[in-house]
This record gives C-alpha cells, sequence and structure tokens, in this order.
C-alpha cells in the first residue's frame, strides 16, 4: 500500500469563496517528480469566483487544469486566453514572468487543479512563454479513460513542452484501470470525485495516494482522479511564495525586483486590475531542499 497524503486546507485572499486544498508541498510529501506543488480547489459554487491579481513566476512551469468552470489568463509576454475544462494552460516562467487569473461569469461551479513543475538548472533561466492545448491524446481502458495533458502515457504523448521525464493525466474511471505506468518514475494520484481504490486501497475524495519509484497502479470504482508522475528530481530547490531558485539570495533579488516594479517585469492590462507585492521574507536564511 502506498503514502496516502491528507491535503491542508489554505485560505487565500484571492480566493475567498474557493476552497483550496494543498496536497503538496507539505512535511509527509514535498514533491512528485518535478512536481512541487498541487492545489485542488473547488467544486465550489461561484459566489465571488476566483480574481487573482498580476503576480510573478521564477524556475518553474505552472499548469492549469480545470473541471469546471471559465477562466481567463492573462501575462506579460502578452497572452490573452479562455481556458475551458479538458484544456490545459501551461505557463513556462523561466527567468521571469507575471500573469493574472479571473474567473468567468456562466457556469455555476469552479473546479480545478493548479500544479507546479520545477525547471532543471538548464533551463530555468530561459525566456519565458505560454501555451494553450484544447485538443489532448486519450488512452481507452475499456469504459474508462487517461487523457494525457502533458508529458506522456503508454502510447500518449501530450504536445505540451516539458524539460524532464514526467506525466500528469486526468483518469475518468468507470469499472478497472491498469496503468501502463514507467517503471522509473514515482508516482502520485489524487482522488477528484467519487469512490475509488488503488491497488485495492480505497482513496478518499481529495487524498492523494504515493506510489515509489516501480510500483503499478491498478484503478478501480468510478470516479475522477488526476495521475502525476515523473523522474525523481534531484536538483536541491528554494521554493517561496512564487519564486524557485537555488539559493536564498536569487530569492531575496527576485522579491526586491518585483516589489520595486523593475523593467523586468512587464505590465500589462486586465480586468482585475493592481498586483499582489511579495510579502515579508522569514528571519531565517532559506535553504535548498532535495
Amino acid at each position: 500500500m502506498g503514502l496516502i497524503v491528507t491535503p491542508r486546507l489554505v485560505k487565500l485572499t484571492t480566493r475567498s469563496e474557493v476552497d483550496i486544498k494543498r496536497s503538496f508541498p507539505q512535511p509527509a510529501l514535498r514533491r512528485i517528480g518535478a512536481w512541487v506543488f498541487l492545489d485542488h480547489f473547488g467544486p465550489t459554487k461561484q459566489v465571488e469566483g476566483m480574481m487573482v491579481a498580476r503576480h510573478p513566476h521564477t524556475g518553474l512551469q505552472t499548469v492549469t487544469w480545470p473541471f469546471a468552470g471559465l477562466m481567463e489568463h492573462r501575462d506579460s509576454v502578452g497572452s490573452v486566453q479562455t481556458l475551458r475544462p479538458s484544456e490545459l494552460n501551461l505557463m513556462t516562467a523561466g527567468r521571469g514572468i507575471s500573469h493574472s487569473e479571473i474567473s468567468q461569469p456562466g457556469p455555476a461551479f469552479l473546479h480545478a487543479a493548479q500544479l507546479w513543475l520545477a525547471l532543471p538548472e538548464s533551463a530555468r533561466n530561459i525566456e519565458p512563454f505560454f501555451e494553450h492545448h484544447g485538443q489532448l491524446p486519450v488512452l481507452e481502458f475499456g469504459s474508462s479513460v487517461a487523457k494525457v495533458f502533458i508529458g506522456s502515457l503508454g502510447s500518449a504523448v501530450s504536445p505540451a513542452t516539458v524539460f524532464t521525464p514526467l506525466v500528469g493525466a486526468e483518469l475518468q474511471v468507470s469499472g478497472e484501470m491498469e496503468l501502463p505506468l514507467n517503471d522509473s518514475f514515482e508516482h502520485g494520484i489524487l482522488v477528484v470525485s467519487g469512490e475509488l481504490s488503488v491497488n485495492g486501497s480505497a482513496v478518499g475524495v481529495d487524498d492523494l495516494i504515493y506510489l515509489p519509484v516501480g510500483e503499478a497502479a491498478q484503478v478501480s470504482g468510478n470516479g475522477v482522479a488526476l495521475l502525476l508522475g515523473g523522474e525523481p528530481f534531484k536538483e536541491h530547490i528554494v521554493m517561496w511564495w512564487n519564486f524557485i531558485g537555488r539559493n536564498h539570495s536569487e530569492i531575496v533579488a527576485w522579491r526586491e525586483k518585483w516589489n520595486q516594479q523593475t523593467e523586468e517585469w512587464a505590465d500589462f492590462e486586465d480586468r482585475v486590475g493592481g498586483w499582489i507585492p511579495a510579502p515579508n521574507l522569514p528571519n531565517v536564511t532559506l535553504q535548498p531542499r532535495s
């Protein structure tokens, strides 16, 4: 039986009416391959919805995967994109990018996963870019399917840009699925809805089961889950606020430049307005973690 991780609840002022459940990072689980962050929010009735003003990222890719609702993305490289369920928004921050997000009126519920991928040393300072993918490959397992939104699973390869070997897929389970996992990857399966078991163990909604390198995965029941996996990411990183660097001084420099709104951070117009200042740093030296 793999390790089952229960998320911690997070309250964000930018998403005041949205329930945020953070599976990692937390002491029980820091990362899965290059996946270093997973928030699962909703399903929540759209009272105030989601409104996140302009904020920065460095050294990572943001992966946004909606199950319900509509969201608009705008960023400092000029992207404007409405995101619908079963479509992928992928933003590669590289040396630095800023963006905003706002939910759109219409659908009654908002429900999505927000994930980060750490960029390896060879790619973490590249020029930022954005991509959107509406057509994604699907693997069929009888009455069950896996939609591969990033990386590869079996014969299905997503067109999304990746910098380390990995997989991200939505599993729509009706019956049993014997997943064709890469035996050099570690994996995690997050139950999004329904009643599901992994390798014979029941996993509750919002919980994630971690599977070490080489472990198989048979998923059964009726529901929806997220599959995440990748080769173990062995680089040490410092992750603070929206930045991923390699040492304390990098984080300090990015924070100061962002809060001073220096020319590195291109401005753009959106319907949210304003920008989110970086918080105060802790009174300790941030240490790299493996």
